[in-house]
């Protein structure tokens, strides 16, 4: 992986991790407007991030919200290497 695919992989992770972590938090206080907005911003970004990386760099995942070819996944270079 070059520095700029490294940095863009990171930086999903990040907001991944931000997404699960705004996503418990709502489980348990579903009426915080503030929280569900930044929810709402860090998953948008999220999908804009996965998406520039797919566009570079080819699937992410395997399943779910990759939007491409099913089985190419396993014949690209994968995302750690």
């Amino acid at each position: 992986m070059d520095t700029a695919q490294t940095n863009l992989f990171y930086r999903i992770c990040q907001y991944r991790f931000m997404c699960v972590e705004l996503n418990l938090y709502l489980d348990t206080h579903p009426h915080d407007e503030n929280a569900r907005a930044d929810y709402q911003c860090y998953a948008r970004r999220l999908t804009r991030l996965v998406e520039q990386y797919e566009s570079e760099y080819g699937p992410l995942l395997n399943f779910g919200q990759s939007p491409t070819e099913v089985g190419c996944y396993v014949m690209s270079q994968w995302p750690w290497e």
